[in-house]
């Protein structure tokens, strides 16, 4: 299955899978994000027309008919988006995507992150030394028993702009505009300063990155399986594993966004 979002990366990989003759399903997940350019409708859009051209099968999952409320709304509601919804939607998307994956029986979720997101996620958790993130990044996070999917980034080796030429060189419709919520994002920020550093060292993402995987196969940094997954456990509400005693974040984010919304978890739709 690949997680699709109606932009390039995503897009890319889903057609390059299917030229090769896997048997991908897509998963799109409706956000609800506006923006003032409608940006979730469109995305969808587009990402429902290569799933029609193509004859593939897409799944979509709209968080405000499932959860009760749109990413932007539960942000307003709890103390994760004091700031940016950006949290919540990675909280939520992750859950989602696990979810999906694993109760349809799909041996891999593969995602389109390229290079450049790859870099870029490298560098923030070496600034802060986030020794549990670090564990886990890499092209492929194995499955465990706890019950988190098997996840690849079949891009990851990919800079962003030779994904852009493949979706022009093919080509392949896809939304141009980023979300309108990841303007002053950590994120875009190192993205920008990894791009100073490449135009006067060119290759230096595709190499901080390929080091990184080195030193981690030479186990200079611990392995996905010596952090985390040992301590996970079914969450008391919904069945995903977590690390929290009791109920995982997503449940203990969305109830609290129910119940200031004015939803109980009997009107909300079924998880």
């Amino acid at each position: 299955m690949v997680a699709v979002s109606g932009g390039k990366d995503s897009l890319s990989l889903w057609d390059v899978l299917h030229r090769l003759g896997y048997d991908a399903d897509g998963l799109y997940i409706g956000l609800g994000i506006d923006g003032g350019v409608g940006y979730s409708a469109e995305s969808q859009r587009k990402a429902e027309q290569f799933a029609a051209e193509h004859e593939l099968r897409l799944i979509v999952v709209d968080v405000a008919e499932v959860e009760g409320a749109t990413i932007p709304e539960a942000a307003s509601l709890t103390r994760r988006g004091r700031d940016k919804p950006c949290s919540v939607c990675g909280l939520t998307k992750r859950h989602v995507m696990n979810r999906v994956a694993r109760d349809g029986g799909y041996d891999v979720l593969a995602t389109g992150h390229n290079l450049d997101d790859e870099a870029a996620v490298l560098f923030g958790n070496t600034l802060s030394w986030s020794v549990g993130y670090l564990a886990r990044q890499g092209p492929v996070l194995e499955a465990s028993a706890q019950g988190l999917a098997r996840k690849a980034k079949p891009f990851c080796r990919f800079y962003e702009r030779e994904t852009a030429a493949y979706a022009l060189l093919r080509p392949i419709e896809y939304i141009y505009d980023e979300c309108p919520h990841a303007v002053g994002a950590k994120s875009i920020y190192y993205k920008e300063v990894l791009n100073r550093m490449e135009a006067e060292r060119p290759g230096l993402k595709l190499s901080f990155y390929l080091s990184f995987l080195e030193a981690k196969a030479q186990g200079v940094l611990p392995s996905q399986g010596e952090t985390g997954a040992a301590g996970l456990h079914p969450c008391e509400t919904c069945g995903q594993p977590t690390s929290a005693p009791g109920q995982c974040a997503f449940c203990r984010t969305w109830d609290q966004v129910r119940a200031r919304h004015g939803l109980t978890a009997e009107r909300a739709s079924p998880r």
